[in-house]
């Protein structure tokens, strides 16, 4: 996807979401996708990612993003929450007992098991690259508002 050479940050303005989308990216690794009111006054525009999550969010056609690599520097139990909840496709939605209960070690009926699913996702470092908004009953990194839209889009 990128080079090792776009180390960076690159925001453009989305008006569906109201907000910039904003991506942290090192080593050819996505490290951050936030979505400020302002970008970083270092902020490039371009970034061929930032063009597939406008594609995204334009809403024509469903983009998947399973090819982007994210740096998930959690620990080990959290980054396996959030590698499986990358595998939700584009219009679907799962809970977080189904999230825990398809996730390898995880039981659905243990409390434990189901507050580390949502911590993982609260603490999810790139919400669309890893759709935390598709975890119906779960915390978005992303701001309520920006989660509301992706959910939309998606028909969630």
């Amino acid at each position: 996807m990128e080079t090792q050479t776009d180390a960076g940050i690159y925001a453009r303005e989305s008006a569906y979401l109201g907000r910039f989308v904003q991506l942290g990216v090192a080593g050819g690794r996505v490290l951050r996708v936030s979505f400020p009111e302002r970008p970083e006054p270092e902020a490039s525009g371009e970034h061929p990612l930032l063009d597939r999550l406008f594609t995204y969010l334009d809403g024509v056609e469903p983009v998947g993003f399973e090819d982007v690599t994210v740096a998930l520097t959690l620990p080990t139990d959290r980054r396996t929450v959030l590698e499986r909840v990358r595998t939700i496709p584009y219009g679907e939605s799962a809970g977080v007992r189904e999230v825990a209960a398809t996730t390898a070690g995880l039981d659905p009926e243990d409390e434990d098991d189901l507050t580390l699913v949502r911590s993982a996702l609260a603490e999810n470092p790139a919400p669309i690259l890893i759709a935390d908004h598709r975890v119906r009953d779960g915390p978005s990194a992303a701001p309520p508002a920006v989660e509301q839209r992706l959910r939309s889009l998606e028909g969630l």
